[in-house]
């Protein structure tokens, strides 16, 4: 990588790009992706946190869903639940990727978490995954005097993959009006599968998550819709024309990340639409760039924003 291009990334993450080769996924690489994934430890809770894994039938009744569930020990009031997505393209990962999010949000807020161990393309493309959150969604609503869980206080939330599925549940729940989430925590989530097709993005400084992983990531959760005019209502969130009527929204992302512009477009028309929207732009920062080294300031101050725009909108 030559230092013309490393300059554009900023100083407290350009050790960790040095040391991040490029990586592309693809139908020949996702077993071995998977199979490394499913053999990674998951983080021991500290004391005051409690984390249990449940199972539940989906909304049709045709598949088991994991819930991982994220709680304060000493819970002595019903508080605010977050229903999380985890990232990973739509095609791979499991909840314990981000106990690394889950338990300082729980720590901090003293709010439940309920993670989703949604389906994966290309094996469960759309409506797969996002039904399976949508289930644990209407769950959280019907156990919520069981697991202490504020009812009236659910937001939604995710990372990459896991934003734009919690940005598509956020129209979804919407449009059925069985529950209605109160707030979206959007982390660079991918919103637009016609990002996919431009040539002129400029991935050399995302070792994360490529145009080329991009287009398998789209390919695999879309079959044949994928850049297609006639695309499936609530497979891509930035394709829904109508905006008005959703919750207030943080959506944050680095200015070399292949989401910066769908990201960008997505929040100036939830503002357009009268959706509260905050940007939290990071200069300089790539995709996934806040799971390297939670000791950055740049780390630290994006996980501040997160936590700000929670205790504002969920905890109130």
């Amino acid at each position: 990588m030559t230092e013309n291009k490393i300059s554009k990334v900023h100083h407290e993450l350009q050790s960790v790009l040095k040391k991040s080769p490029s990586f592309n996924y693809s139908g020949k690489n996702l077993w071995l992706i998977r199979l490394l994934i499913s053999s990674m430890p998951a983080l021991k809770a500290p004391e005051d946190t409690s984390i249990k894994n449940i199972k539940i039938d989906n909304r049709d009744g045709n598949a088991k869903i994991r819930l991982r569930i994220y709680q304060p020990v000493h819970l002595e009031n019903a508080a605010p639940v977050l229903l999380w997505m985890h990232g990973g393209g739509y095609i791979i990962g499991k909840p314990e990727m981000e106990d690394t999010v889950c338990i300082p949000f729980v720590r901090e807020l003293g709010i439940s978490i309920v993670s989703v161990d949604y389906r994966l393309a290309p094996k469960h493309p759309f409506p797969a995954g996002l039904e399976d959150c949508y289930s644990a969604l209407m769950w959280t609503k019907q156990n919520s005097e069981t697991f202490g869980f504020d009812a009236s206080r659910i937001a939604v939330g995710g990372t990459s993959a896991g934003g734009g599925l919690a940005a598509a549940l956020a129209q979804l729940a919407f449009d059925r009006k069985k529950v209605s989430p109160i707030f979206q925590l959007l982390t660079y989530p991918m919103l637009d599968d016609r990002t996919a097709l431009h040539r002129d993005i400029d991935d050399s400084n995302s070792p994360t998550w490529s145009q080329k992983s991009n287009r398998f990531g789209w390919e695999s959760y879309l079959g044949k819709h994928y850049g297609a005019d006639d695309i499936l209502a609530h497979s891509v969130p930035a394709r829904r024309e109508d905006l008005s009527g959703l919750p207030p929204a943080w959506i944050g992302v680095g200015t070399l990340d292949v989401f910066y512009e769908e990201d960008m477009m997505y929040a100036q028309r939830l503002k357009e639409a009268g959706i509260e929207c905050d940007l939290n732009i990071v200069e300089g920062a790539f995709h996934g760039f806040d799971v390297f080294d939670q000791q950055l300031s740049i780390v630290q101050e994006f996980r501040k924003s997160q936590i700000d725009a929670l205790k504002k909108h969920l905890i109130g």
